[in-house]
């Protein structure tokens, strides 16, 4: 196994080893933290730590906030994940710790087998101790401690961010190896398959045909395995099974079969048991029968195989468990069912087709026989058990390893694993499911509502690295996904159709690679993250706190000029007067001829100069460009594949010789040029190619690869100090700000309308992003139209309006892309611009802290809000706007909870003296703030 990092010592175990029970006496003695102090105010008390249990069965990884619980024989799985704050479980029935899919085979990582009665709405300690292992799933082997790693380089830029990198906390690795005698990529041996294209059926079948109608048969108008019958009655084949049999799997096309318990699947019959495993098609639903379970009714849900298209049903035999599965194509399986394999003996017969509610050949009782239904047995197959791949031992070579990292002073845990091949040959991993998480439901409802559907998504943030085309992680996830517990029948939806298992994988079966001899495979990044309460601003301030410490390359917010022109003249004049004013970024924007793609000696030997040149008056530099949404042709874009298409319509494939060479300019732009900053517009939007001649070996493949192309170049870009502006959230991959969220062409409206938009976006964008991840616009020149009304230059004649634009987002801690030729045309503006960035730089720490939220822009009041700081000096910022034309006084209620005062405060309005306030019992306090016509004030607080 692969080493991780510097060892942690006292509490922290270098490599552990299997003999009998895994031996985790090392570990310290787990002890619960008693803190009492808000983390969101002073989370120094939370370090996290890594302890054993009291009795040596579990590792538990804990801070103080959140605990996460792995036992450790006779396999290694989580049987506990709680939220400490509230002191509530988030886990409410037991799964693998992920699963993998390497050369068309599943396997489970890590878990234990349970009784399919153990009910899923809660686990006890007695259940977890009577818990055994699976042992076809992959088996602990050994785990690891240390602190936690950091992802990628960073070469942080110096702008009042707190550095902290990587972030402070501990790592976790547990190793798992194949079972005994897998084989992954062995092939099963075929003892029959029958795909009924003969004219005649193969004699090994016997048919059984209802006589409830004349026209009941299994060869309908000559075609062997249609089935015409009526709906709840039986018709099908059976044939005997060779005593090896593994295997049974066969393709259905319901037809017109909109039945339930009669419906078409596979019966197999033991001397003691029956199993029938079909398709209920009138209700969107698998069924099963089986003797020690009766009937079950499984829903299969959005996300589940369609109906109705043809369809696999198999069901794999193991020793201890039987699986059943369905699939679509046939290649990759879902898990619908599981029972425990409780026959004696070798399985005897199978049926294929319609059988009864038992397996049996029963029909429906009289009058509810249905109506005359045709469907068709389309193939079927019998498999033995796999036979090992010549030269290779039986379960050597692949693990897994699946990492944990929990963070001081912060309720989060990220996970991911990585797949290690030191076989002699390459393995395929077709897919993987990084996190299983069988969560408590947040509501109960026992009917789908048509509106609302069934969600009960758990009080936690979820999100993964893994994400595309989109401002926010949830309209950008692509990974995350909460689906249904079958087995968990005890949820009080009546069709199972509440969604509270929590899985990560890649869509559309990805990534589809392999993985050479000696190579190691490493998933995306999952961050879970339970809340203590639904309040949104306590919610918003979890998830603005986790970015500071995960991603701090967010908190860097250079105030930037955009500008629309590239030849010398213009930028020099640009970077003097950013350097003038107090601007440290110039961005040489879209429509502005700047051409990152130029190569030429000549354009590289001008950006260079122009890079020197900012550089000498400490101004960073660089330029945009426009990845995604456009077609480069020759061959070159993206293919969908039929009823599909681009994101925008198009878009280059990353991984198409245009691609490659595109991101091999971009790279050696920066490395000639020493320009340090790339607005990358578009980004990859997650776009699929079906492309036969790009780089990547399958459509399933295609949006992985691009992934690792786009995630590696931004984490290039933060170890070589390249500042970056996309608009989707690759903050986890280094990227350092996204828009605000905002509709571009509002800012084509007349000036008045466009600074009430300007702080209700920033009120509205900023629940989940601190100021510094979101940028803002501001117009100087033309920009989608409104022509002279929606324009402010001449900046001289429009100075009251820039001046209120500038304040709206430097007070709420935000900047804006301030678009034009120049920031100032006369000494009035010039001195404008740098008295209020003289202003933000003076109180740059607070305004650049979290917001608290107060009253939201309507142009009807004053709108205001309060950011916060319990470390600083100036532990509050109250910044107050009057969009009204007449001078207003107003007392203001803010709350000053999270300032972390508790009984007194000291507020001074502007540069006035301060004054003293007692704090309510509910930490507010009422202040009078008076405010000019379209004016603006603030409050600080100490």
């Amino acid at each position: 196994m692969k080493q991780i990092g510097i060892m942690l010592s006292v509490v922290l175990l270098s490599t552990a080893v299997l003999e009998g029970a895994m031996k985790i006496t090392s570990l310290d003695k787990y002890k619960a933290g008693n803190s009492q102090k808000d983390w969101l105010i002073d989370g120094s008390p939370y370090k996290a730590v890594i302890y054993r249990s009291g009795d040596n069965k579990n590792i538990i990884l804990s801070n103080g906030l959140i605990r996460r619980v792995f036992k450790v024989s006779p396999n290694c799985g989580t049987v506990g994940f709680d939220n400490l704050t509230t002191g509530e479980s988030i886990l409410r029935a037991l799964g693998p710790e992920a699963e993998i899919v390497i050369n068309g085979t599943t396997f489970k990582v890590g878990g234990f087998s349970q009784p399919r009665s153990a009910n899923r709405a809660y686990i006890t300690p007695e259940r977890i101790e009577a818990l055994t292992n699976d042992e076809e799933a992959m088996q602990f082997a050994g785990f690891e401690t240390g602190p936690i790693e950091k992802r990628f380089d960073y070469k942080p830029v110096a702008l009042n961010v707190d550095h902290n990198w990587p972030p402070k906390g501990v790592h976790l690795r547990l190793d798992y190896e194949l079972p005994e005698g897998a084989t992954p990529g062995a092939k099963r041996k075929v003892l029959y398959k029958d795909d009924f294209t003969d004219k005649t059926l193969d004699s090994g079948w016997k048919v059984h045909a209802s006589k409830a109608h004349p026209r009941s048969s299994f060869i309908n108008e000559g075609k062997v395995g249609e089935i015409s019958t009526l709906a709840n009655t039986c018709v099908y084949v059976e044939r005997k099974l060779d005593p090896s049999t593994k295997v049974v799997q066969a393709r259905f096309d319901t037809g017109t079969d909109n039945v339930a318990s009669w419906g078409n699947g596979i019966a197999i019959e033991w001397k003691n048991k029956r199993l029938k495993f079909y398709i209920r098609p009138g209700e969107n639903a698998f069924g099963l029968w089986h003797n020690d379970v009766g009937e079950r009714l499984i829903g299969i849900g959005e996300d589940g195989p369609d109906l109705s298209k043809p369809i696999y049903l198999r069901v794999r035999l193991g020793n201890k468990k039987i699986y059943c599965e369905a699939s679509n194509e046939g290649k990759l399986w879902n898990n619908v069912i599981t029972v425990d394999n409780t026959a004696q003996g070798e399985p005897l017969l199978v049926r294929i087709g319609k059988s009864s509610r038992t397996g049996g050949n029963d029909d429906f009782t009289a009058p509810h026989l249905g109506e005359l239904t045709r469907s068709h047995v389309m193939e079927y197959a019998a498999y033995g058990a796999a036979e090992e791949v010549k030269g290779e031992k039986a379960g050597s070579g692949v693990s897994v390893s699946v990492h944990y990292n929990i963070y001081d002073g912060l309720p989060l845990i990220s996970k991911w694993i990585t797949l290690e091949n030191n076989s002699a040959k390459s393995v395929h991993l077709n897919t993987f499911t990084s996190e299983i998480l069988a969560y408590v439901e947040r509501d109960s409802r026992v009917e789908k509502s048509k509106l609302l559907g069934v969600e009960t998504r758990p009080n936690m943030h979820i999100g993964s690295d893994y994400q595309f085309a989109g401002m926010d992680a949830e309209t950008a996830n692509a990974v995350v996904h909460h689906e249904l517990d079958r087995n968990y029948t005890s949820q009080v939806d009546y069709l199972l159709k509440t969604r509270c298992v929590l899985k990560t994988y890649l869509p559309k079966g990805g990534p589809d690679v392999d993985i050479a001899s000696g190579e190691t495979f490493e998933s995306f990044r999952v961050y879970e993250m339970p809340y203590d309460s639904y309040d949104r601003e306590r919610q918003g301030l979890y998830r603005r706190k986790m970015h500071r410490i995960v991603s701090p390359w967010t908190q860097e917010n250079p105030l930037m000029h955009h500008v629309r022109t590239v030849d010398w003249a213009t930028i020099k004049n640009a970077v003097d007067q950013a350097a003038e004013v107090g601007f440290e970024m110039v961005i040489m924007t879209f429509w502005s001829g700047f051409n990152i793609e130029n190569d030429s000696d000549e354009y590289i030997a001008n950006m260079k100069k122009y890079a020197e040149y900012a550089h000498s008056k400490g101004i960073r530099i660089g330029g945009y460009s426009l990845l995604a949404s456009r077609s480069v042709g020759g061959g070159n874009d993206v293919v969908p594949i039929a009823g599909e298409r681009a994101r925008f319509g198009n878009s280059p494939c990353i991984l198409s010789g245009w691609g490659k060479d595109y991101f091999r300019k971009i790279t050696e732009f920066y490395e000639k040029t020493g320009m340090d900053l790339l607005e990358h517009d578009g980004s990859y939007p997650g776009d699929f190619c079906n492309a036969e001649n790009h780089d990547h070996p399958s459509y399933e493949s295609s949006q992985w690869l691009q992934w690792k192309v786009i995630s590696d170049y931004y984490k290039w870009c933060r170890g070589e100090g390249v500042f970056l502006n996309v608009p989707d959230v690759y903050f986890f991959s280094g990227s350092n700000k996204t828009g605000m969220g905002y509709r571009e062409v509002n800012w084509s409206l007349p000036r008045a309308e466009q600074v009430m938009h300007t702080r209700q976006n920033i009120y509205d964008g900023t629940w989940t992003k601190t100021p510094t991840m979101g940028w803002m616009f501001v117009p100087l020149s033309q920009y989608h139209g409104g022509g002279a009304a929606a324009t402010i230059e001449p900046l001289d004649e429009h100075i009251d309006h820039y001046e209120r634009m500038m304040t709206s987002n430097l007070a709420m801690g935000v900047q804006a892309c301030y678009r034009g030729p120049r920031l100032y045309d006369t000494d009035r503006v010039r001195d404008m611009i740098k008295r209020n960035v003289d202003w933000y730089k003076r109180y740059r720490a607070i305004l650049e802290s979290d917001i608290v939220h107060g009253r939201r822009c309507d142009a009807r009041d004053i709108d205001w809000i309060l950011h916060v700081n319990p470390t600083l000096k100036e532990k509050g910022m109250l910044v107050v706007f009057n969009p009204l034309k007449e001078k207003v006084k107003r007392t203001i209620k803010a709350n000053l909870y999270y300032t972390g005062l508790t009984k007194k405060a000291k507020v001074r309005q502007e540069e006035g003296r301060a004054k003293s306030y007692t704090l309510a019992r509910d930490y507010t306090i009422e202040v009078p703030v008076e405010i000019e016509a379209e004016g603006f004030t603030w409050l600080v607080i100490e």
